[in-house]
């Protein structure tokens, strides 16, 4: 728990007082249906905000996917993917840690960061020395993965929002390559392959381009695209092999029956979660780790994802 984010705060105080109060009420009040009734109610608010709060944000799923891509070439391919960490309200540098140590135990041939490594929405000289040191140790933590073919990242809106600048400086000494509407060949001698990585939408750099990331990438070589927002994979073009996005959170709280009330953006709206097949064009979206706006997940638990790409199986 962050006992300085003061929902969190307001949230376990509710969770140590909710009995005592709802015991009060029923030795007060004459037991009648409607005092069980509303018991009932209070019952269930009281374990949703309990839930929603304090225990499913603090869980971690590790979630294994295959993809089968025609725009694949040469062996299956593990991804590690981590996005939306958003250090602060639930996610320490120990918790930041622990979670790339356990993608590393997947032992993925590449990892991906997808942005949002930064909690909360104000900029950086509007935060104390103390927090600014928190989210920058909480980067640093990300030089914990290992992979074989490296580590690569692009930045989020709440980077940018923070200091894109900073982060991504961050992030290099780490030794974490940085994409902003451009790739990297990565020279896998069983088969060569390209990841691309978009600018945020949110760049005060750069507009995203999707046709300027993948310029330098030969048509005969299967390239992989990094986007923060799915917003963009309406322009990812059929030579792509996967898009891979985060940004939704999978809704944060996606509720039975109500499904997700709340989205990023209209890509997140559109793709909110899991795999996207539109037309043979392929997109991913991960929930990521951490929460933003409000400190709590419902139905939409934090995760790590392992990815095996693939071609598609002949007869």
């Amino acid at each position: 728990m962050s006992g300085l984010d003061p929902i969190l705060l307001i949230a376990w105080c509710a969770a140590i007082l909710g009995p005592f109060l709802a015991a009060l009420a029923w030795r007060r009040r004459k037991r009648t249906g409607r005092t069980l009734a509303g018991l009932a109610v209070f019952a269930l608010i009281y374990g949703l905000g309990v839930w929603g709060f304090l225990i499913e944000p603090e869980t971690l799923v590790v979630r294994h996917v295959s993809v089968q891509s025609p725009a694949w070439r040469g062996p299956p391919l593990r991804i590690g993917i981590l996005s939306d960490v958003h250090v602060g309200a639930h996610v320490t540098p120990g918790r930041v840690v622990s979670v790339v140590a356990r993608l590393s135990r997947e032992r993925p041939d590449v990892i991906v960061y997808l942005g949002d490594y930064v909690g909360g929405h104000r900029a950086a000289e509007q935060r104390s020395p103390a927090a600014r040191s928190t989210i920058l140790k909480g980067v640093a933590a990300l030089n914990g993965g290992q992979a074989p073919w490296g580590r690569i990242a692009i930045l989020g809106n709440h980077d940018w929002w923070y200091d894109g600048p900073a982060i991504e400086a961050e992030l290099r000494r780490a030794n974490i390559p940085v994409l902003e509407n451009n790739a990297i060949r990565i020279a896998r001698p069983a088969g060569p392959f390209w990841i691309a990585g978009l600018a945020d939408m949110a760049s005060k750099r750069a507009r995203h381009s999707v046709p300027a990331a993948l310029q330098d990438v030969p048509s005969d070589e299967p390239v992989i695209v990094l986007t923060h927002w799915p917003d963009p994979f309406v322009r990812v073009p059929a030579r792509v092999a996967l898009t891979l996005a985060g940004h939704s959170h999978c809704g944060q709280v996606n509720l039975p029956l109500l499904g997700r009330p709340v989205a990023a953006s209209p890509g997140a709206r559109r793709w909110p979660c899991g795999l996207y097949d539109v037309g043979g064009r392929l997109l991913f979206v991960t929930g990521g780790l951490g929460t933003s706006v409000v400190p709590v997940r419902i139905g939409a638990p934090p995760e790590i994802v392992i990815l095996t790409l693939t071609r598609p199986r002949v007869g």
